[in-house]
């Protein structure tokens, strides 16, 4: 806007603030001379957040030209040239001993970054080596990862970065060792889960600026629990049944550690007007989570009034000063918690000036549907918080020494994040003629600490599940011999679809709250899809009958029909070796 010479970006960004500093920096130009606004586009999973060269090039060519400029990615664009993901390379090993309690485990990887680095640095490599462990107890501990430039298209975050990579990685391992020693892989697993009186479990390590300090948890009561859903004894009975009858089919089982609420800080400013509506301000983003709908019910619940009144405003930096936005599944743990403290302010404030009113103590008073209220007087004198804030407009006779308006600011600090945790079990049944997998079955058990919105907690476990099941059996974006791209249409890069999609059972439980914040939250945007390799995987494995088989995801049909084949070459060398022994 040239009357005013401010610079203003329309898009897709779910960090905002943070891309309004970059390009202020780039432009020589204060951040308030900066605006961004992100639109209602639904998800980021990664991908938006970063600053892209298009971000500053549309931005040169106004500032160029004089005039607005916009500029459009086209699907093929997109699949090529927005970040890639997952491509790691790993060689791990575990020391056990005879009862399968781990000794020690070494994980050393090679992560294709593509052409060259991105905003998000080495941001997925760092996450792959904190998270390995998950959450069992591993005295010792060593990974190394390669961190590799190729001619590819350049590499960075994609829902669960690192955690889905090294969930695969450790839960593989956890199945080796239980073939190995002929064990029961739930007992092996039991065995080294970290119990609740260990809790918080420190892992001596660092990721994202953070010390890796688990902060609660119940691994072996959520494991119970699952089980318990699922009818583990009864279903594998069922499965060898199936297996005798000729059927392909498996189960397999992934537990694994999550992480959310990444700091340093977030802030909120909360105000009522003198209509009684509330704004609610953050510098927080909407990435199809259901984040204003969860910011509105935290400030409402708070406040005492119905979360309707509640107008959330985000991914503006011309509203508030500062924000993060939303990565690192952080929204929950930082923007309510902010949230949070912005409306108890607000409501203190509420209540000191009806006090004074009602000639009571605030400590008797209380908010009811948007109304103070004796709490012990029924019927007794009431006055509304749109009345109160009209008392304490600037030109009222009751603001007396008060700031004026019903409103606060409210911050959120944090030194470490929160791990939420979760166990996944499914059921897999293979089509042996095409190879292709169908999964039967599908059990999502995760602890969130504390749930705001049930509806939302399920939805983000779910759509993580189906992200999850097209990075285990189909999403894959591929290469030939001199790097042209061959994926670059939805035709080639194929996705799951509603037809692939099981009825998924979604257990949901509230057994360790986090004591890092007043809300106890976690966070789940990420949980859903953080075991579901692993799971399909060990899945694949049982239903064909060669342990160890899947080395590689995505496990596509073709590669399913190879694997297949050397089961049943493995089964011919074995009964043709029997048969030579008993002559």
């Amino acid at each position: 806007d040239g009357a005013v010479d401010v610079l203003e970006l329309y898009g897709a960004a779910k960090v905002p603030h943070r891309n309004r500093d970059g390009l202020a920096r780039m432009f020589g130009r204060s951040a308030s001379a900066v605006v961004l606004k992100e639109g209602n586009t639904g998800g980021g999973f990664g991908v938006r957040g970063e600053l892209y060269p298009e971000d500053f090039l549309v931005c040169l060519a106004a500032l160029r030209l004089r005039r607005p400029v916009k500029w459009i990615e086209d699907r093929r664009e997109h699949l090529m040239a927005a970040n890639h993901s997952r491509e790691q390379h790993h060689h791990a090993s575990a020391a056990f001993d005879a009862e399968g309690r781990i000794l020690a485990v070494e994980d050393t990887f090679y992560l294709d970054q593509g052409a060259y680095v991105r905003t998000h640095g080495a941001r997925v490599a760092e996450m792959t080596m904190a998270m390995v462990p998950g959450p069992y107890r591993v005295p010792t501990y060593r990974s190394i990862c390669h961190f590799r430039l190729t001619n590819k298209t350049p590499a960075a975050t994609y829902r669960a970065p690192g955690r889905f990579e090294g969930t695969v990685v450790r839960e593989r391992l956890i199945d080796a060792v239980a073939d190995r020693l002929g064990l029961d892989r739930v007992t092996v697993r039991r065995r080294n889960l970290i119990a609740a009186a260990e809790m918080p479990f420190d892992r001596k390590l660092r990721a994202l600026g953070s010390e890796i300090v688990y902060d609660s948890g119940d691994y072996p009561r959520l494991l119970d629990k699952a089980l318990a859903q699922i009818g583990w004894e009864a279903l594998q009975t069922e499965l060898r049944r199936r297996r005798a009858a000729g059927e392909l089919v498996g189960c397999g089982i992934a537990i694994f550690v999550e992480k959310g609420g990444l700091g340093p800080m977030d802030g909120t400013r909360v105000t009522v007007d003198a209509t009684g509506a509330v704004e609610l301000v953050t510098g927080g983003s909407a990435v199809g989570q259901g984040f204003a709908t969860a910011m509105a019910q935290i400030c409402a619940d708070t406040l005492g009034l119905d979360y309707r009144r509640v107008r959330v405003v985000s991914g503006q930096t011309d509203r508030i000063q500062y924000g993060i936005g939303a990565h690192a599944s952080r929204a929950s743990v930082m923007t309510g918690n902010a949230t949070h403290a912005a409306a108890l302010k607000v409501r203190a404030k509420a209540l000191d000036v009806a006090a004074s009113l009602l000639q009571a103590s605030p400590d008797e008073l209380d908010i009811l549907d948007g109304v103070v209220v004796h709490r012990d007087l029924p019927g007794g004198g009431s006055i509304s918080l749109a009345e109160i804030a009209r008392h304490l407009a600037p030109d009222s006779p009751m603001l007396g020494e008060r700031d004026p308006g019903l409103a606060a600011e409210g911050w959120f600090r944090t030194e470490h994040m929160t791990y939420p945790y979760g166990v996944q079990i499914g059921i897999i049944r293979i089509d042996a003629e095409t190879g292709e997998a169908t999964v039967e079955r599908f059990l999502l058990a995760y602890d969130i600490g504390r749930s705001i919105n049930p509806m939302l907690v399920e939805g983000q476990l779910v759509g993580g599940f189906v992200q999850g099941l097209g990075g285990a059996l189909c999403e894959e974006f591929r290469y030939d011999e001199h790097g042209q791209p061959l994926s670059a249409t939805l035709a080639d890069y194929a996705l799951p679809t509603a037809r692939e999609v099981p009825a998924v059972e979604v257990l949901v439980t509230e057994d360790a709250p986090s004591p890092l914040n007043p809300l106890g939250i976690k966070s789940v945007g990420e949980g859903g899809i953080n075991g579901v390799g692993a799971v399909i995987a060990a899945a694949i494995d049982d239903a064909i009958g060669l342990p160890g088989a899947v080395t590689r995801l995505p496990v596509t049909p073709q590669r399913l029909r190879t694997l297949i084949n050397a089961a049943a070459q493995r089964k011919r060398s074995l009964l043709s070796t029997e048969k030579r022994g008993s002559q």
